[in-house]
């Protein structure tokens, strides 16, 4: 018997790991519709990021710092970079089945390489209209929350 899709049981949590203010007002609006039920969580930079995931400095609470069923990579950060975030995140065994998609505006072969081989599941570019962001972002909460099967080991217990 197949499980139904995470959209009818729980809201989604995404962690959104980016540093400018308008891009994560934009990924917020983005993600409210109807069709899926998101609980966005969001942080600065790269350090915060690895805080969040492993439950410290003001995070330590599973109830008010959940796990993610995704995260929302930014590249390009102060402090601690998208890059090193992916490097932290596959080398503990608790967070490395986390889908991490990079959400970013390299377009740079070098970045979307190095992104995958660190064990990003998707790489996108963010687009420089605001229609086509809000549409690109809409388009990944439903891939992966109506069409892709997520393991039960993301969630937590």
């Amino acid at each position: 018997m197949q499980e139904e899709p995470l959209r009818s049981q729980k809201k989604a949590v995404i962690l959104l790991v980016e540093d400018d203010p308008g891009d994560q007002e934009l990924t917020r609006r983005a993600l409210k519709h109807e069709s899926i039920r998101i609980d966005l969580r969001i942080v600065n930079d790269g350090e915060q990021a690895m805080a969040y995931l492993l439950r410290n400095g003001g995070y330590e609470d599973p109830v008010h710092s959940p796990t993610p069923d995704l995260i929302l990579l930014d590249l390009n950060m102060p402090k601690m970079n998208g890059r090193e975030v992916l490097i932290d995140l596959k080398k503990c065994q608790r967070l490395a089945r986390i889908p991490v998609v990079v959400l970013t505006t390299s377009e740079q072969e070098a970045d979307i390489l190095r992104s995958y081989d660190l064990g990003c599941n998707s790489y996108i570019q963010k687009p420089v209209d605001i229609d086509q962001f809000v549409q690109s972002v809409r388009q990944l909460g439903t891939y992966w929350f109506s069409v892709v099967t997520l393991p039960s080991a993301v969630r937590p217990i």
